[in-house]
Parts: structure tokens; C-alpha cells; sequence
């Protein structure tokens, strides 16, 4: 049995990647942009997200927590964008083109949040890990932390990829 070996993607064409998916979650995908997610790290290990609390995100006026559905809708993101930084990963030989065509079909198929603490902050950051890359079906682990590093909650989901 014989291995091929794949060449890398050049710097410059990482660096193209790596603009287009950055492109692709902050503004392409207009909803991230009502939430206010920016990109923190396209490391395909641990991709990590940001976003600001804004008065348009409390779900509890009195104490100004965060929402529950913004918790859960950046959950959500967080694990489609780290599967879209480990597609490009899994094929370092593709163009950006290649690869933006390859994450045309990714959807989540279920999605579990466990709400941990309330959603108090000035900003919140996101990481997540996948779990599995399958050929049609990924899965994720996700995180959220408060600008103190108190954990908000968790969350898992799996999504079609293909």
C-alpha cells in the first residue's frame, strides 16, 4: 500500500484561507453579526471567538445577564466554525476555493447546551474542539467564559458536513 503525499498549502494561500473563513463567519453569515462574534484564533486545535455584551444581548434586565438563546446561538457557531477551520485543516493540499466549496452544506443536526453560571460580563470568549471528522457527519465541544474566566456553559453538536 502506497501513501501519497499531499503538499502543504503555501503560506500566502493559508493566509487567503484563513481571510475567506474569517470573512465567511464575521460578515458572510449575517446573523454572527447581529451577535457580534469576531474571531480570536483560527488555530485548528482550539478555534476561539469573542464578542462583546451589548444591551441588545440581556435576556434578564434587572441583573443584565446574557440571553439564553445568544448563549446557545454562539455555541452553535463556535462549533460550525471550528468544524469549518478543521475541513481546511484535513485538506492542506486545496485552495480556498476548494475549501469554501466543501463547507456549502454544513448545518448542525443537534445541538446540547448546559447553562452553568448566568451570562455576566463585558465580553465572553468561545473555544471549541472537534470531536470527530467523519466524511459526512462532525462533532464538537464547546466552551464559553466570562472576561473573569467563569465558565457559562458548555455545549456539544454534531453537523452535516457534507
Amino acid at each position: 500500500m502506497t501513501t501519497t503525499h499531499v503538499p502543504p498549502r503555501s503560506p500566502a494561500e493559508q493566509h487567503r484561507l484563513d481571510e475567506a473563513l474569517t470573512e465567511l463567519f464575521e460578515r458572510t453569515i449575517r446573523f454572527n453579526q447581529v451577535l457580534g462574534v469576531r474571531v480570536e484564533s483560527l488555530d485548528a486545535t482550539s478555534p476561539r471567538i469573542r464578542f462583546d455584551m451589548r444591551p441588545e444581548l440581556v435576556g434578564h434586565a434587572p441583573s443584565g445577564r446574557l440571553h439564553g438563546g445568544v448563549t446557545s446561538a454562539v455555541l452553535d457557531a463556535l462549533g460550525g466554525f471550528a468544524l469549518m477551520v478543521a475541513i481546511g485543516a484535513r485538506h492542506p493540499g486545496e485552495s480556498t476555493e476548494e475549501v469554501l466549496h466543501r463547507l456549502a452544506r454544513v448545518g448542525t443536526i443537534d445541538l446540547r447546551v448546559d447553562f452553568l453560571r448566568p451570562g455576566v460580563g463585558h465580553f465572553f470568549i468561545g473555544r471549541a474542539r472537534v470531536t470527530r471528522l467523519g466524511g459526512r457527519i462532525g462533532s464538537t465541544q464547546m466552551t464559553l467564559e466570562s472576561d473573569t474566566g467563569a465558565l457559562i456553559a458548555t455545549g456539544a453538536a454534531a453537523y452535516v458536513i457534507s
